[in-house]
C-alpha cells in the first residue's frame, strides 16, 4: 500500500453503493450505443457474412474507444481534484499535514482516491473492447492499444487535477484552471495534427493528443508510426509512455511543493489601522501610532440583497479567478481565428445551405459548439461551488438565522454566477456577433442563437445551484452537476456522430435512440429528483433528451432554425422554472440545509 489514506478509501469505496451504480451506469451506456448502431446498421443492410460482421466491428470501435475516453478523461480529472478539494474545503489537509504522513503518503493517496473511483467504470469496459475483435475488422493489439492509451490518460488527467487541487485553495479554481488546461491541451493536439503549428510535423500529433493517438489506433488499416517492429502496438507504447511521464513529473513536483502549497498564502494575516494622538505630546515630538481598531477598511455600504452584493464586490471565488478568465480568453482568441478562416470566400452574405458541401456540420460549428459546452460547463462548475462552499464554511446554517429570503438568495446566486463568468457568456455572444458582421451568419439565426445561449446560461447555473442545495456531500453535488451536464451534451455528441455515419437514415434512428432517452432521462430523473421529487422535474427529466435530441435532428436536416431554437428555449426555460421554484419555497430551502451530512 502506499499510505494510510488510499488504504482508507480502498476499504470504503465498495461500501457505498455509488460505486457499484457509476460502473453499471458506464456500462449499460456503452452497451447502449452498441445496440443502437447494430439496430441501425441492420435496418440499412442485411449482416449476411463474416465481413459485414468485421465492418460493425470497426464502426464500434471507432464509437467507443474515443467516447470511453473522452467520459473518463473528465471523470479522472474530476475525481482528482475532488480527492483533495474535499480536505480543503472542509480543513481538513492542514490536520493531514500536521500528523506523521510524509509528503508522498499523503500526495499518493489522494491520487490512488482518485484513481480508484475512475478505473472504476475503465474496467468495467475493458471486457466489451476485448470482445470485439471476436466480430472481426479490430485486431487484439488494437484493443490492448486503446486500453493502454485509456489507462495512461487517466492516470495524467487525475494527476492533474491532484496537483492543481493542491496548488489552489479555492474548488471552482482548481476545476476551472484543470478544464482549461484539459481544453488547451486537446485544443493543441488538434492544431497540430492539422499542421497549424510551425515547427511542428503533424506525424507528432498522436504524442501530444490522447485523442489524436486513439482516433488514429482506430483506424481499419492504421500505420505503423513508431516501434515498426511491434505493429500497431507501438502506436499505443510510445504515447502511453510520453503520457505517463508527464504524470510521474507532475506526481514527483506535487510531492516536493506540498508543505510549500498548504497551507495556503490566500491566507493573509488582518492588517491594521492606526490612530495618531497628539493631545499631550510635548511641541515637536513624534506622534506615536497606537492601534485603532483591527480591520483592514472602512466598512463599505451593503445593498438590499447581500449575497448578490457578496458575489459582486468581494473576491468571493480567490483572485486567482483572472488567471482563468486569461486562459478562457485565450482560448476563445483561437476559436475565433478559426472561425475567420472558416468565412466564406468571395461572398457578401450569410452561407447558403449548399456551401457547406456533403457534411451534415459545417467548420463553424465543429469549432463554436467546443466552446460553447466549455463555457457552460465553467458556469455551472462555478454555480454549484458557490453553494458547497456556503455550506462547507457553515454560512448556510446562520443564513437560516438572518432576513435573507430564499428569493433574495436563489436569485442573487444566480445573478453572482453570471456576473463572475462574464466572460463565458459574453464572450461566445461576441465571437457570433462578429462572424455575423463578416458575412458568415445571417442576422435571424444570430437573434436565435444568443437567446439560446442566454437561456442555456441561466440552466446550467441553475442546475449548479439545485444539486447544491440538495446534496448534503460536496462530492456528490459538484459530480451530479457536471455529469448532467457532460450526460446533455456528450451524450447529443455521440448521437450525432452515428448521424453522421448513418446519414441517410433518420427516419430508422428514432426507435434505436428511444432506448437511450429512456435511459437518460431515468438517470436525469435518479439525479435531480430523487431527494426533491416534483412532476415538473420528473416531466423535465423524461422530457429534455428526447427535446434536444430533436433539437439536433432538426439542426442537421437545416432550414428549421426556427423550430430548433423553439424546442431549446422552451424545453431548458421550463427546465429552469421546474429547478428554481421548489428552490425558492421556504420548505425546500430550510430542508436542504439541515439533512444530515452522511458518509457517501
Amino acid at each position: 500500500m502506499i499510505g494510510p489514506i488510499f488504504q482508507r478509501e480502498y476499504a470504503t469505496l465498495p461500501r457505498r453503493p455509488r460505486h457499484f451504480v457509476s460502473r453499471l451506469a458506464f456500462l449499460a451506456m456503452v452497451f447502449a450505443i452498441i445496440c443502437t448502431t447494430w439496430l441501425l446498421l441492420a435496418g440499412i443492410q442485411p449482416v449476411q457474412n463474416a465481413g459485414d460482421l468485421a465492418r460493425f466491428g470497426v464502426l464500434i470501435f471507432q464509437l467507443i474507444a474515443p467516447f470511453q475516453l473522452i467520459v473518463l478523461l473528465f471523470v479522472a480529472a474530476l475525481a482528482g481534484v475532488s480527492a483533495v478539494s474535499f480536505e480543503k474545503d472542509r480543513q481538513t489537509l492542514t490536520l493531514l499535514l500536521m500528523t506523521s504522513l510524509s509528503n508522498s503518503e499523503v500526495v499518493l493517496g489522494k491520487i490512488g482516491a482518485g484513481l480508484l473511483s475512475s478505473l472504476n467504470a475503465f474496467i468495467a469496459t475493458a471486457p466489451v473492447v476485448f470482445l470485439l475483435p471476436l466480430l472481426g475488422g479490430v485486431s487484439v493489439q488494437q484493443a490492448f492499444g486503446c486500453l493502454l492509451l485509456t489507462a495512461s490518460t487517466l492516470v495524467l488527467c487525475c494527476v492533474l487535477g491532484a496537483t492543481i487541487a493542491f496548488w489552489r485553495e479555492k474548488t471552482f479554481q482548481a476545476i476551472a484552471v484543470t478544464t482549461l488546461l484539459i481544453a488547451l491541451w486537446i485544443a493543441f493536439g488538434e492544431a497540430v495534427a492539422f499542421g497549424a503549428v510551425p515547427g511542428i510535423s503533424p506525424r507528432f500529433a498522436p504524442l501530444i493528443s490522447p485523442l489524436r493517438a486513439v482516433w488514429d489506433l482506430a483506424q481499419p488499416i492504421p500505420a505503423a508510426r513508431w516501434f515498426v517492429g511491434l505493429g500497431v502496438l507501438g502506436n499505443a507504447i510510445l504515447p502511453s509512455v510520453v503520457f505517463s511521464t508527464v504524470a510521474t513529473g507532475l506526481t514527483l513536483f506535487s510531492i516536493r511543493m506540498l508543505r510549500v502549497w498548504n497551507p495556503s498564502r490566500e491566507r493573509r494575516p488582518v492588517a491594521t489601522e492606526y490612530e495618531t494622538s497628539d493631545a499631550e505630546l510635548p511641541a515637536g515630538q513624534v506622534q506615536a501610532n497606537q492601534v485603532k481598531v483591527w480591520k483592514s477598511r472602512e466598512p463599505r455600504a451593503m445593498w438590499n440583497n447581500p449575497v448578490l452584493w457578496r458575489e459582486v464586490k468581494t473576491w468571493a471565488y480567490g483572485r486567482k479567478i483572472l488567471f482563468i478568465r486569461i486562459a478562457y480568453l485565450l482560448l476563445a482568441g483561437l476559436i475565433g481565428f478559426g472561425l475567420i478562416r472558416t468565412l466564406p470566400s468571395g461572398t457578401g452574405g450569410a452561407i447558403a445551405s449548399g456551401d457547406y458541401g456533403d457534411g451534415l456540420v459545417s467548420n463553424s460549428v465543429a469549432l463554436f459548439a467546443p466552446l460553447m459546452v466549455f463555457s457552460l460547463i465553467l458556469i455551472n462548475a462555478l454555480a454549484v461551488n458557490s453553494i458547497t462552499n456556503e455550506r462547507d464554511a457553515g454560512a448556510l446554517d446562520l443564513l437560516l438565522v438572518t432576513e435573507i429570503t430564499p428569493w433574495s438568495f436563489v436569485l442573487g446566486k444566480i445573478a453572482g454566477v453570471l456576473y463572475a463568468t462574464k466572460e463565458m457568456v459574453l464572450v461566445p455572444i461576441v465571437l457570433a456577433s462578429t462572424y455575423w458582421w463578416f458575412g458568415g451568419l445571417s442576422a435571424e439565426n444570430l437573434i436565435f442563437l444568443v437567446l439560446s445561449l442566454l437561456v442555456m446560461d441561466v440552466f446550467v447555473a441553475m442546475l449548479g445551484i439545485h444539486c447544491g442545495m440538495i446534496y448534503s456531500q460536496s462530492r456528490s453535488a459538484i459530480g451530479t452537476s457536471l455529469g448532467t451536464v457532460f450526460f446533455l451534451f456528450l451524450g447529443v455528441a455521440m448521437c450525432m456522430l452515428i448521424m453522421l455515419m448513418f446519414r441517410g437514415s433518420f427516419g430508422r434512428q428514432l426507435a434505436p435512440f428511444l432506448f437511450i432517452i429512456l435511459g437518460g432521462g431515468t438517470g436525469l430523473y435518479m439525479a435531480l429528483g430523487n431527494m426533491n421529487p416534483s412532476p415538473a422535474i420528473t416531466l423535465t427529466s423524461f422530457l429534455l433528451p428526447f427535446l434536444t435530441f430533436f433539437a439536433i435532428t432538426s439542426f442537421i436536416l437545416r432550414n428549421q432554425e426556427l423550430t430548433v431554437f423553439s424546442t431549446v428555449t422552451l424545453s431548458y426555460g421550463f427546465a429552469t422554472a421546474a429547478m428554481l421554484i421548489p428552490a425558492i419555497s421556504e420548505f425546500q430551502f430550510a430542508q436542504s440545509q439541515w439533512r444530515p451530512q452522511q458518509e457517501e
